[in-house]
């Protein structure tokens, strides 16, 4: 029992065993990582309920707020980071612009491992990269007094493919097919898909790991940790449930980081890049540790 309670992480070690031992031999999924993440999306979609929506649109002040987190709290904390670490100009442009992105997928499928508020975070997710297309550039000018552009369509094609039909497909199959007897496994379905997520995303960066110094990656990690942080304490603050408070955590703390990965080297170079390369890494090992903390809670 407590195998299979431990089983992400031990999913978790696997791939970076993998990862590390034989990166080649994953980085021949690379292309896939959106079909896995539409895969587990649809997989969380089935353990959903349209009332689920329907409570959540009912209160849009909620979701508004948490975007207003996501670019307050994000992006300030980039800039004053970078200042406080000292961190060289192309760097701290990497770590801007990777606070200055929405939030990512990934964090709905970490809410749905902590046993936080699903359609929250979808719907969070979403409605942050629709407004992303306006604020994100924006944001990167008023920090680093840099011009970027975006490409709306993508950006919100990609969210909704890989997000929202997916999870659309997902409450429609569980309609029609009955499965109350397989929702128990699909949790760990799910975790073995992101593990192997993990590792091949630790793999399309182990190269990258001998340019990182001490102040970047405590930088990066102090990033991720003051968006979870602040998103939780807020929550609390605000008296609202432990499933929403950890949602907004998530939803705040969890960037978009494949997005300031492409525009740093749409826009800059391979070492802006680096930040978001570094952040798409950690974060995802920071939230095995919210899972393990928050999955029984």
């Amino acid at each position: 029992m407590l195998l299979f309670r431990s089983s992400f992480l031990a999913f978790i070690f696997l791939f970076l065993i993998l990862g590390v031992f034989f990166p080649s031999t994953l980085l021949l999924f690379k292309n896939y990582i959106p079909v896995f993440l539409g895969l587990v999306m649809f997989l969380m979609g089935m353990t959903l309920e349209l009332t689920d929506f329907k409570k959540i649109l009912k209160k849009p002040s909620l979701f508004f707020f948490v975007t207003f987190l996501q670019f307050t709290i994000m992006p300030v904390a980039a800039l004053v980071l970078v200042k406080t670490f000292n961190i060289p100009p192309e760097l701290s442009l990497g770590v801007i612009i990777l606070g200055c992105c929405p939030g990512g997928t990934a964090s709905n499928l970490i809410t749905y491992l902590c046993n936080g508020n699903v359609a929250l975070s979808i719907v969070c997710t979403f409605f942050s990269t629709i407004v992303s297309v306006f604020l994100t550039p924006i944001l990167i000018f008023l920090l680093s007094n840099k011009n970027i552009d975006i490409n709306v369509i993508s950006l919100i094609k990609s969210s909704f493919l890989i997000v929202f039909l997916p999870v659309f497909f997902g409450l429609i199959f569980k309609i029609f097919v009955p499965m109350q007897k397989f929702l128990k496994f699909l949790p760990k379905i799910s975790e073995f898909f992101i593990a192997f997520i993990i590792g091949i995303i630790f793999s399309l960066n182990l190269n990258l790991l001998n340019q990182l110094s001490y102040s970047l990656f405590f930088c990066i990690v102090l990033h991720n940790l003051i968006g979870l942080s602040m998103g939780f304490l807020i929550g609390g603050i605000l008296g609202l449930s432990l499933r929403e408070k950890k949602t907004i955590s998530i939803e705040v703390g969890m960037q978009n980081s494949g997005l300031g990965m492409a525009l740093s080297i749409l826009h800059f170079s391979k070492i802006v890049a680096l930040p978001s390369a570094i952040f798409s890494l950690w974060h995802n090992i920071s939230a095995v540790g919210l899972v393990y903390c928050w999955k029984k809670k």
